[in-house]
């Protein structure tokens, strides 16, 4: 780049120019600046996302035993979980799943609302959907909708039931 100096004697023209020439190298130089801040910052997003894919996040995959549809004990004991997928679970496809609840003498849990939550635990990241409750059926048996999983390995997929009985969360780990 070539830097326009002029004298005190200068044709005032040429000082007008010498402005808006410094003054468009400036405007010039804070764009690229802009930019290569921003194209660090993906770079290092993308980096450390990529590192924690690669390294894992540290948790440490259940027994094989613990996985699975269910039945699932929630945390507290206060209920009993099965889901019942309306086909089989599969990666990258929009799904409902049914969640039959009964207490632990098997009597159907009626009346309960739910709340979904999940992630891959050795990704670091969540659902990719916001999964609800959208319909009561009989028998204590609940519709799931909006349950996508956008990759193939370990979820933990998060029922929290709330009910005249409390509110407890049954967690599945599921092999997707």
């Amino acid at each position: 780049m070539t830097t326009l100096q002029l004298n005190s004697t200068a044709n005032p023209e040429l000082k007008q120019l010498a402005r808006i020439l410094s003054r468009r190298a400036s405007s010039r130089n804070r764009r690229l600046a802009a930019l290569a801040l921003i194209a660090a910052a993906v770079i290092v997003t993308t980096a450390c996302s990529s590192a924690m894919m690669l390294l894992g996040t540290g948790a440490k995959r259940p027994a094989a035993s613990e996985f699975g549809l269910g039945p699932r004990t929630s945390a507290n004991g206060l209920y009993l979980a099965t889901l019942e997928p309306s086909r089989a679970i599969r990666p990258r496809q929009m799904q409902t799943v049914r969640v039959s609840l009964t207490d632990r003498n098997g009597r159907s849990i009626i009346g309960a609302s739910m709340t979904i939550d999940g992630g891959m635990p050795q990704h670091g990241h969540g659902l990719p959907t916001r999964p609800r409750m959208t319909n009561a059926l009989d028998g204590g048996v609940y519709e799931i909708e909006g349950v996508r999983f956008n990759m193939g390995g370990w979820w933990e997929f998060k029922v929290t039931i709330s009910s005249e009985r409390g509110t407890d969360t049954v967690t599945f780990n599921l092999s997707v």
